[in-house]
């Protein structure tokens, strides 16, 4: 955006456009009022109320070459219509070559190419009228001095300029995809790394958790008297040490703007709050959890309720008036999760900048799992994880 004094004008490019409809009216005025071999054309007729507006109608439209480009090109042909309707003309000179030339360019570049195309159907009409009174003789066909092949030419040179816009339009679209997609490429990375420092967090206050109970109890040993206070002694200094470790360890990973609490970090036995609240918010949800809920390590705890919880406030999000079913199935082997719904909306599909069902799968990787999501074949959106109850690391090795 370019601030000129008090006024925001947000498209730099409308005074380009500005000073086209500008160049386009002059030479066009010149043709009607002046002295048309100043500008190479004939005299125009009409009535003087039609001579007076024809420059607005020539010039004026090219100030919508970039924000309406079909309707810039349907106003120019239907002034050049009603100009034919009051009187004989050709259209000859530097005036309609300018006018015609840009507004063919402007709407190839602008426009769609279905648009751009229809554009050409809707002027064949007038191009066709033209061409049976020998009246289009634009630049470089001229010296035909009407005729058939004045025709063809000029039709041909304003095809050439069509063509031109319509490649550098596609060439403009290719190099924004390309720049679309590396920045959607970043945040995706941006929101996977994230996502990875919030499950190093979580899992360093689960590995203190643990190393703080391995303390106290060594402690505990100690002071009873029993035997092997040495080796308990060595359990208790490793064990302090650690835990003095994976603290300085947090101080790395925390977000300064993140509040440090010291409340547990939620399981698979919180998913019955997690539900009762979405519910509060205007979600139905039926949520259906099999096997032995404290089988799975708390890590893997943490995860099963983070992917829960993000896939409902993506239906809540983006589904739209829709119910939601939940289960989570524990065995021996892995932890399963299944979370639909019957929204019209889909949930999945993120807007810019919103990566859940990336970080979803950062999840699922982090414990060698896997996670698949997409729309229902009725309706609905589907989100599928499985969690295996390994060592917590894919066959390749750390993530």
């Amino acid at each position: 955006m370019q601030v000129v004094g008090r006024l925001a004008v947000r498209d730099p490019g409308i005074f380009a456009d500005a000073g086209l409809a500008a160049i386009a009216a002059g030479l066009i005025a010149v043709a009607a009022w002046g002295a048309p071999r100043l500008v190479g054309s004939t005299a125009i007729a009409g009535p003087a109320w039609l001579l007076g507006l024809l420059p607005l109608l020539m010039g004026g439209p090219l100030l919508l070459r970039r924000r309406a480009p079909l309707l810039m090109w349907l106003a120019i042909w239907a002034g050049l219509a009603l100009l034919f309707q009051f009187a004989d003309n050709s259209l000859r000179g530097l005036a309609f070559t300018f006018v015609l030339f840009t507004a063919a360019y402007s709407l190839g570049a602008h426009a769609s190419l279905r648009h751009a195309a229809a554009g050409l159907v809707l002027a064949a009409p007038v191009i066709t009228a033209l061409s049976h009174r020998d009246e289009l003789a634009l630049a470089f066909s001229q010296g035909h001095d009407g005729g058939s092949a004045a025709v063809v030419l000029s039709s041909l040179q304003l095809g050439a300029f069509w063509l031109a816009g319509v490649f550098v339009h596609a060439r403009r679209r290719a190099a924004w995809l390309a720049t679309r997609s590396a920045a959607l490429q970043r945040q995706a990375e941006q929101a996977a790394a994230a996502e990875r420092t919030r499950i190093a967090r979580e899992l360093h206050d689960i590995v203190a958790h643990h190393l703080s109970v391995i303390v106290l109890q060594a402690a505990g040993a100690r002071a009873s008297g029993k035997p092997a206070g040495p080796p308990l002694e060595k359990i208790e200094d490793s064990a302090r040490q650690a835990l003095s470790e994976t603290r300085r360890l947090l101080g790395v990973l925390r977000d300064p703007q993140e509040e440090t609490g010291l409340a547990p970090q939620p399981g698979i036995g919180d998913l019955d709050a997690l539900a009762a609240s979405v519910q509060a918010a205007g979600l139905p949800v039926d949520l259906v959890i099999s096997g032995d809920r404290t089988a799975p390590p708390t890590a893997v705890g943490v995860s099963v309720y983070r992917i829960v919880q993000e896939a409902l406030t993506n239906v809540l999000k983006h589904a739209g008036p829709a119910r939601a079913s939940v289960t989570v199935g524990c065995t021996r082997e892995a932890v399963t999760i299944e979370v639909t719904d019957d929204g019209s909306g889909q949930p999945g599909h993120q807007p810019p900048g919103g990566h859940g069902l990336a970080g979803m799968r950062e999840r699922a990787a982090v414990f060698g799992g896997e996670l698949a999501a997409g729309t229902r074949p009725g309706g609905g959106f589907t989100v599928r994880a499985r969690l295996p109850l390994g060592d917590g690391l894919p066959s390749g090795g750390p993530p």
